[in-house]
């Protein structure tokens, strides 16, 4: 797995699909893809957090298309909401099928939050210019 950072507030992954990430029907796994979202979501909290987070919920997903055998995933997640013991994380996911280029995005549902661990007198550090509660 390969990951960059074009922005400080922005985490990104780009994952190919192998057939072990499959289903019988050559497409992705939907708990694969859920993994995925959860890791890109844990590294941006972390990141803004940089204290240790865990997800508390997660909004509905739906998936509008599959993903096959050898497309890339990209997964990019992004703080949007930061409270005083909780934050919202959005990750948007697209798949690109290299030989073409084509990208188009592949679920719905924007948010998935992390919570920082530990009682609720502990705060999340606010940066200049975050994302207000």
């Amino acid at each position: 797995m390969r990951m960059h950072n074009d922005r400080s507030d922005e985490t990104r992954f780009v994952e190919m699909v192998f057939p072990e990430q499959a289903n019988h029907y050559g497409t992705l796994f939907g708990g694969t893809a859920l993994s995925l979202m959860g890791k890109a979501a844990f590294v941006a909290a972390s990141r803004r957090a940089r204290r240790t987070v865990v997800m508390a919920t997660s909004d509905k997903v739906a998936f509008h298309m599959p993903v096959a055998v050898g497309q890339l995933v990209e997964l990019a997640a992004h703080v949007s909401r930061v409270g005083r013991t909780s934050m919202t994380v959005e990750v948007a996911v697209t798949v690109e099928t290299l030989t073409t280029g084509d990208a188009r995005p592949v679920r719905d549902g924007r948010r998935r939050r992390e919570r920082q661990a530990g009682t609720c007198r502990s705060r999340i550090p606010r940066n200049e210019g975050s994302v207000n509660s």
